[in-house]
């Protein structure tokens, strides 16, 4: 990309000033996308050897309301509620020191009720906030392939745009404020899930005396062509289906859900018999029809 044009600038306007508070393994990452793009960057974090390497590269703003001041567009990128609220609100927090012209950025993954709370601040002195949902973890922070889902003001977001597809790969909206958030916690509760079926399936392996590296390859090979959790995340509901549904469709969802209730009772079977305990097996078990949506279909 041209050094002379950074992604943010239309021709003959400057590209905005871009702040980033918070330089941990997602933080230092945007920045450094930030950076790569071309824009302005300002930095601010607690601990100097974070904002050491932006030294000679960006402004290293000495804290939050500084670096408000300083910049267009406010990516925040610390921990916990606790830290956005430190950092954000307040009559000494960054909202109250924003310009008519600054977006806020929250992409900390943080409790509803924190960005809630910031969302109602902002909205009562007229700054302008998006909270952006992020997933990809350190590695796609570091090549600008994060996986964004935003929510807020659409016309907000449109003037980000350029910032977004500079730290991601993907952008979505979610809808209005709070969906981004509500979009990352549901694709948490995607893979925290799946790390508890994963955990499960070792247990039953190493209990029969199967190598767990092996059991890995061979999941990893599957997983290529038949998908993972996404795999059944083609409707728009997650409801039973209803007699107005396809048929055929229908039918190889009940068809999948026998399987399923044959496959894992099975399992369930050995388990018992090697005296492993699978509470998330016998749970899915249980409700495999409401999972392929043939639990009740309705008229």
């Amino acid at each position: 990309m041209p050094n002379d044009q950074p992604t943010g600038a239309s021709e003959g306007v400057a590209a905005p000033v871009v702040g980033v508070i918070g330089l941990g393994a997602i933080g230092d990452g945007v920045a450094s996308s930030v950076l790569r793009a071309g824009f302005p960057l300002v930095v601010c974090d607690v601990r100097a050897e974070a904002t050491d390497r932006y030294q000679g590269r960006a402004h290293v703003a000495a804290s939050p309301t500084e670096l408000v001041r300083r910049a267009d567009i406010v990516v925040v990128a610390v921990v916990n509620d606790a830290q956005v609220l430190t950092v954000l609100s307040g009559p000494g927090g960054g909202l109250a020191a924003a310009g008519p012209g600054t977006t806020f950025i929250v992409v900390s993954t943080i409790s509803p009720s924190c960005v809630e709370a910031v969302g109602a601040e902002a909205a009562g002195i007229g700054v302008a906030v998006i909270d952006c949902g992020v997933s990809g973890g350190p590695s796609a922070a570091a090549s600008g392939d994060l996986v964004c889902m935003v929510g807020g003001d659409p016309v907000v977001i449109d003037r980000v745009r350029p910032l977004l597809d500079a730290i991601g790969s993907l952008t979505v909206i979610m809808g209005p404020f709070g969906t981004g958030l509500a979009a990352k916690l549901a694709r948490n509760l995607v893979q925290y899930g799946s790390w508890l079926a994963a955990y499960e399936g070792q247990l039953l392996a190493e209990a029969a005396g199967i190598e767990l590296g092996k059991l890995a390859q061979v999941i990893k090979a599957s997983d290529a062509r038949i998908g993972g959790a996404s795999a059944l995340m083609f409707r728009s509901t997650v409801a039973p289906f209803t007699e107005q549904d396809d048929r055929g469709l229908v039918g190889a969802m009940q068809s999948a859900a026998s399987l399923a209730h044959k496959d894992l009772h099975a399992a369930l079977e050995l388990a018992e018999s090697l005296e492993v305990v699978l509470p998330l097996t016998a749970m899915t078990e249980e409700h495999c029809d409401e999972i392929f949506g043939v639990g009740t279909v309705t008229p």
